[in-house]
């Protein structure tokens, strides 16, 4: 795990409530929207990947999935979704690590990441999160991936991202990944600012 990765977040969890950080949502409502569009069954196995303290997860037990697992790189984050959630969240597998180092033990049905791919501002690590997305998506799973779009912020708490659209994407995760669909959206952070996002799913094919 990058230390330095870990600390930096471990540090915005630390000292900024939830509501304080730009990507808080309320509801994670592109994403739902897209798990709806796809027609995912609660029976599915479902990881959040970089998930921190969103509260995708509490939305999805509430529809009734159950196989779900939130990974991260801070410890801090993932404490604070767990304590939110107390009792109605015993289920969830919660994983402290860092995705493009993280050794997958199984498989899921769903691969969520809303914003974390997008701070890969190198190829190694790039090349490193797509090796695990391939070991740890089934065959016939879907990935979705949201990053800031080709006008979206260049920054994010302080750090550089890359900026993609649904090609440039396509393009990182190679042939075995199949694009279904993309959406863009605009995400209103708690200070009132408009930030570009893009949206996109791949079918794992081989």
């Amino acid at each position: 795990m990058t230390i330095e990765g870990a600390n930096h977040w471990d540090g915005v969890y630390a000292t900024k409530s939830e509501t304080e950080v730009s990507w808080f949502q309320p509801i994670a409502g592109p994403s739902l929207e897209l798990v709806d569009r796809l027609a995912i069954p609660t029976s599915a196995s479902f990881i959040d990947v970089g998930g921190g303290s969103s509260r995708l997860v509490d939305a999805m037990l509430a529809r009734g999935f159950r196989d779900l697992t939130v990974l991260d790189l801070s410890a801090v984050a993932l404490a604070a979704a767990e304590k939110r959630l107390g009792r109605a969240g015993d289920g969830v597998e919660w994983i402290v690590a860092d995705a493009t180092e993280w050794e997958p033990k199984r498989t899921w049905d769903v691969w969520h990441d809303r914003a974390a791919f997008h701070f890969l501002v190198t190829d190694d690590g790039r090349q490193a999160y797509v090796r695990r997305l391939h070991r740890a998506l089934a065959v016939g799973g879907h990935a979705i991936i949201a990053t800031f779009a080709l006008d979206g912020p260049e920054k994010c708490s302080g750090l550089p991202v890359r900026r993609y659209d649904a090609l440039g994407l396509s393009t990182v995760l190679g042939d075995a990944f199949a694009l279904v669909t993309t959406v863009d959206r605009i995400h209103v952070t708690p200070a009132g600012n408009n930030q570009k996002f893009q949206f996109s799913v791949f079918r794992r094919t081989a």
